[in-house]
């Protein structure tokens, strides 16, 4: 996550010979946050002439008077909350004897050379509003004001101004038209700001949606990025209704309460878990469960996702008047509306069509949504904020590179898709798009794409994409027309940590992942690597294992099980160790007779391969209904990890845990004995294997990426056993470990080749 003022502001400053005006040009997020209020309170306070106004490259202001000196120094301090400020210019002008300061309707329509902000949520005085009786936005689920509400979502184009917004439809009433032309209200020059007279509404009232959520009734109600799915978290009748109807048989449900408080009845946050709860983003959180939600919302997992309200409408649900407990139901399971492999619903119509099977009611409103956006999802991992998902609330907040480069488009990777534009210092990774798997999400990713561009007013100098030669990424990137480079899977996820912490010169890298194609065409997953600007070199894997079925694997551990026990000399096990599966012994049978290298199945070096064999070994999971199922239930078991003595071996740079699986086999073995068994052993190994590694190349910054490190066990222990060595891990910050923060590492591999000597 960014800062919210980054310092030090570059200034340039020209001189004239003439008496004194200045123009001031501040770039940044500097619209849609009230920065032209502030700017025009500034300048009456220092008692200045001039105007203020928006346009393509930020806000622009001219100021004449004695303390215009004055001026430029305090518009860099105490900015509006919602402002990042990347540099302020000052040129000196002819001085014209002007008399009055005015906000002047902006200028210029097009292409952005400025950025907006994220959406936000309600802030604590437009909450005291929508709750105050006496207030004219008393219940008014749509109360925002220059310090929060929706800003990126709401957005058509550039300059931040209520016409180029989903706003333009509803003109001020009166009274608002009163608050938007004060100085001295807080809602001036507010572009958001709307009441009952003349704003957005619901299609039914609170007490409707309420009642529907107390009969057990499952709602889907049209929010800020789009629509989501609604019922009571203490149902579970309700809850089992909701994952038959959306087909989504065990992924766990985000859920939602009231306030951080009622967050502490069904979920025990440590401090950080607190503050995060509390990020104006308003994102979901990972957190250790607690005993007050239904078995149906979680199912198999110590962890459950919670979040607070992200606009008034979601306060608005938790509200009974004149009650004395202001929080029920006290949590409501709160899951994307959508069906199965389509992009979040944020059409009105779109609803009605494909929501109809699955919610009881549907509750929408008539402010259109420019661009969807699915819920943040963030845990706290080795003391730190880390992304799950990025999206909601931080797109499209810039993430800081080392230096200036070339713009550069990348296209991310097929599951969990992003995409990433990069302008001078700054990377703008775009929201969650979802698996381009479906035409829905294809078509969300392409207009994604050409949203992102021309709202920045960037045109692209190279595409960079996916080695894999079928994904969909990989074919946009082809069609732009643009020189593309093709960057390693891997290389990518390492890269995007090393961008984030501004990592320049040679690191060493582990990428612990589910898979991703690797430079010699096979499944790579677990790869040590040495990374020195935009180039690399693999240094070592995890010891291969067969791949039966290729992809299918992932989907159906117990196949990678099979392919443990072959690799054993245990092939004949695999009946009575996959009862169920009438398959199991057949395919040991053709994986044992089958002695070449890679064939008929292929192999591959994953560690999420191995979590999955791991699992279906123990018994934990053996068919997988979402990505990730398997190596959750497995870190879910696991109390204090154990090592494994001799669990592993090292030879040629080779990472081989066969030892370690065969004591997974061990008669008697509980499921949570061998998780516990499995985690630390692993963390040894590859602690170890990092280690001699840094030795060999004299390396003492590692940094660490893919999918694996979700797992909070696995990061954490790792981390920690690679500081004991002497050694400094850096890990995935800024975007999610997995593949929605391919794209920036795309990113930097492509600016960093475009940088190389001889590279025109």
């Amino acid at each position: 996550m960014q800062p919210r003022f980054q310092a030090p502001v570059r200034q340039v400053i020209e001189t004239a010979v003439t008496r004194e005006r200045l123009r001031v040009r501040v770039r940044g997020a500097v619209q849609g946050v009230g920065f032209r209020p502030f700017v025009h309170g500034l300048a009456t306070r220092y008692n200045l002439a001039g105007f203020v106004l928006n346009d393509n490259d930020g806000v622009l202001a001219e100021i004449e008077g004695v303390a215009a000196r004055a001026f430029v120094i305090a518009v860099q301090k105490d900015i509006p909350p919602l402002a990042r400020i990347d540099s302020v210019e000052v040129k000196s002008l002819p001085g014209q004897g002007q008399t009055g300061f005015s906000i002047r309707a902006s200028a210029g329509i097009g292409e952005g050379h400025t950025r907006i902000v994220a959406d936000t949520a309600t802030c604590n005085a437009c909450l005291d509003e929508m709750f105050d009786p006496t207030s004219r936005f008393h219940l008014y689920p749509f109360v925002s004001c220059t310090d929060c509400g929706p800003r990126f979502t709401i957005t058509n184009r550039l300059p931040y101004d209520r016409q180029n917004t989903s706003m333009a439809g509803f003109p001020r009433c009166a009274a608002c038209a009163k608050d938007f032309a004060d100085p001295a209200n807080r809602r001036f020059q507010s572009e958001t700001s709307a009441c009952h007279c003349c704003g957005p509404g619901l299609s039914h009232p609170i007490a409707h949606i309420q009642a529907a959520l107390v009969q057990g009734k499952i709602v889907a109600l049209k929010g800020v990025g789009g629509f989501h799915l609604f019922c009571d978290a203490a149902n579970d009748q309700a809850v089992k209704a909701l994952r038959q109807r959306k087909r989504r048989p065990h992924k766990p449900f985000a859920v939602m309460v009231a306030n951080a408080a009622c967050a502490e009845r069904i979920a025990l946050p440590n401090p950080a878990e607190r503050a995060l709860l509390r990020h104006a983003g308003c994102p979901i959180v990972i957190i250790r469960a607690g005993f007050s939600v239904a078995p149906s919302v979680a199912p198999g997992l110590r962890h459950l996702g919670v979040m607070l309200p992200s606009a008034p409408m979601h306060h608005l649900l938790f509200h009974l008047p004149g009650a004395e407990a202001p929080c029920w139901p006290h949590a409501l399971v709160a899951t994307s509306a959508n069906r199965q492999g389509d992009p979040l619903v944020i059409g009105n119509a779109e609803a009605l069509r494909e929501l109809a099977g699955i919610a009881d009611l549907i509750v929408t409103h008539d402010r259109p949504i420019p661009a969807r956006a699915d819920d943040s999802v963030m845990a706290v991992i080795n003391s730190a904020p880390v992304f799950i998902r990025r999206s909601r609330g931080f797109v499209p907040e810039p993430i800081e590179l080392p230096a200036d480069g070339p713009s550069v488009l990348a296209t991310g990777g097929h599951l969990k898709a992003t995409l990433c534009v990069t302008r001078g210092n700054q990377a703008f990774v775009s929201q969650h798009v979802g698996d381009l798997t479906g035409r829905a999400t294809i078509r969300f990713y392409q207009e994604t794409a050409s949203r992102l561009l021309a709202m920045l007013g960037v045109v692209p100098e190279i595409v960079a994409c996916d080695l894999h030669p079928d994904y969909c990424s990989t074919r946009l990137a082809e069609e732009f027309g643009l020189p593309v480079l093709r960057v390693q899977h891997h290389v990518a996820h390492l890269a995007a940590v090393a961008a984030e912490h501004r990592l320049q010169g040679p690191v060493l890298g582990a990428a612990l992942d589910g898979q991703g194609y690797g430079a010699d065409g096979g499944a790579w997953g677990g790869e040590l690597l040495e990374l020195n600007s935009g180039q690399w070199r693999r240094h070592g894997h995890l010891l291969p294992l067969k791949l039966p079925g290729g992809d299918r694997a992932a989907n159906e551990p117990w196949r990678m099980g099979v392919a443990v026990l072959t690799a054993l000399g245990r092939g004949q096990q695999a009946g009575d160790r996959f009862p169920t599966i009438p398959f199991a012994r057949p395919l040991a049978a053709l994986l044992a007779a089958d002695t070449r290298p890679g064939a008929p199945t292929g192999t591959t070096t994953s560690l999420g391969r191995l979590f999955d064999a791991a699992a279906a070994l123990l018994g934990v999971c053996t068919v997988q209904s979402y990505e990730g199922q398997a190596a959750m239930a497995l870190e879910a078991l696991v109390r204090v990890p154990r090592v494994l003595p001799g669990g592993y071996a090292i030879v040629d740079r080779v990472l081989d845990f066969s030892k370690l699986m065969a004591a997974l086999l061990t008669p008697g073995l509980r499921a949570g004995e061998g998780a516990e068994l499995f985690h630390g052993t692993l963390i040894a190994g590859l602690a170890d294997w990092i280690g001699q590694a840094a030795s060999e190349y004299g390396h003492i910054r590692v940094v660490l990426g893919g999918g694996c490190l979700n797992n909070a066990v696995l990061a954490e222990g790792l981390a920690a056993a690679l500081q004991a060595r002497g050694l400094t891990p850096f890990l995935p910050h800024a975007v999610p470990a997995n593949d929605g923060g391919l794209s920036l590492g795309q990113a930097a591999i492509a600016r960093a080749h475009l940088l190389a000597p001889g590279s025109a």
